[in-house]
């Protein structure tokens, strides 16, 4: 069953603008300093300047996982004709560890919008394999979708987005 209507990433269109509809099947903990994101907290560009902690969950190390952190944003909510920026791609990360154990493709860059609220969304996937995701050339105009299909990944398994400004 995928997410309801009234879920905060459906409300906000991280589903829709980012991502196709998917179910949650395993966790995922994102913590700036000593802040838990929840879908929809507010942070200021100040608080964001550090990589975030990401834990994830799981039961089986032999499972991996890609998180990808984008801003569908860019340059204004009002206009995001340059729709993605990627700020953040970490690959084979195994289940019930964190991005400290796996492979940083595209190191962390703090979101800093210039107009307005922007969501900042990350999306983990489960690779079919380790080592089968590699990085992207450019950072604008990533696209989730296509990332996802190029590399296999199939829907999101886990996903949380906060705003940022």
């Amino acid at each position: 069953m995928s997410l309801s209507p009234r879920d905060p990433l459906v409300v906000v269109r991280v589903v829709g603008d980012v991502v196709d509809p998917f179910m949650r099947l395993i966790s995922l903990d994102v913590t700036y300093g000593q802040r838990q994101i929840t879908n929809g907290i507010d942070l200021r560009s100040s608080q964001v300047l550090n990589k975030p902690t990401v834990e994830i969950g799981g039961d089986d190390l032999r499972n991996f996982y890609t998180l990808v952190m984008v801003d569908p944003d860019v340059p204004s909510p009002s206009n995001p004709y340059l729709r993605e920026y990627l700020h953040w791609l970490v690959t084979d990360i195994p289940a019930t560890t964190g991005t400290a154990f796996g492979n940083e493709l595209v190191y962390y860059e703090n979101p800093c919008p210039t107009s307005g609220i922007h969501r900042v969304a990350l999306i983990l996937f489960r690779q079919i394999g380790r080592q089968t995701v590699y990085a992207p050339q450019w950072r604008q105009r990533f696209n989730t979708r296509e990332f996802s299909e190029i590399y296999n990944l199939g829907l999101p398994v886990a996903a949380v987005y906060l705003n940022c400004q």
